[in-house]
C-alpha cells in the first residue's frame, strides 16, 4: 500500500464547491482507498492505495468528486518526499528572523524549469518573493496572501498549470501526519 496525499482546489472557500470532509472520505472509501484521512476543511485528504501513479489517484478522485458531489476540482497529488523537500529547500525559512506567517506553498501539478520563475513576472509584484524547486513555488508574501494579485489563479494561466497554495503552518501538519501514518 502506497500513501497518497490529494491537495484539492477551491472546495469549501466562500460557500462555493461545499464537500462535508466525512462526505468526502465515505465517497472514496466506497471507491476503494483505504485509510482515507482529511485534515481541515480545505481539501487535504490522505488515502491508501496500491495504485502507485499519483496522477491517476489524483483522477480517480476528481471523477469521484464529480460524480458524487457534481464540482468539478482541481487536484495535486503529493507524497511525502514533496513535504520533506519543503522544508529542505525552501530558502526563505533560512532567511534570520523568517515569518511563517508570510511563507506559503503552491503545489503544482508538473515539474516546472528554474527559468519559469522569469515566466512568472514575479517582479510585478514586489515586495512578495518567489522562488520555485520542481513541482513547488515557494511564496513569501509582504503583507498576506489576501492582499495580494500573485495567487493560484495568476500562477495557473501564466505557467499553464494546476496549482493549489497552502500555507507554511498547513504543510508542517500534513507532514506531521504523513509522518504519523507511517508510524502507525
Amino acid at each position: 500500500m502506497k500513501t497518497h496525499l490529494a491537495l484539492l482546489r477551491g472546495i469549501n472557500v466562500s460557500g462555493h464547491n461545499m464537500i462535508k470532509m466525512e462526505a468526502l472520505k465515505t465517497t472514496l472509501e466506497k471507491i476503494g482507498f483505504q485509510n482515507v484521512q482529511t485534515y481541515i476543511q480545505s481539501g487535504n485528504v490522505f488515502v491508501d492505495t496500491d495504485e502507485d501513479n499519483a496522477s491517476k489517484v489524483g483522477f480517480l478522485i476528481k471523477q469521484e468528486i464529480f460524480k458524487v458531489f457534481g464540482h468539478e476540482v482541481p487536484i495535486v497529488v503529493i507524497s511525502k518526499e514533496d513535504l520533506e523537500a519543503c522544508f529542505k529547500n525552501n530558502s526563505f525559512l533560512k532567511e534570520k528572523e523568517a515569518d511563517i506567517k508570510k511563507l506559503y506553498v503552491a503545489f503544482i501539478s508538473i515539474a516546472l524549469r528554474s527559468e519559469s520563475i522569469n515566466d512568472l513576472k514575479i517582479s510585478q509584484f514586489k515586495p512578495d518573493e518567489a522562488s520555485i524547486d520542481g513541482n513547488r513555488i515557494f511564496i513569501k508574501y509582504a503583507v498576506g496572501a489576501g492582499k495580494t494579485r500573485f495567487d493560484q489563479k495568476y500562477i495557473e494561466k501564466k505557467l499553464n498549470v494546476t496549482a493549489t497554495i497552502r500555507n507554511w503552518n498547513t504543510v508542517a501538519q500534513l507532514l506531521k501526519i504523513y509522518e504519523e501514518r507511517q508510524e502507525a
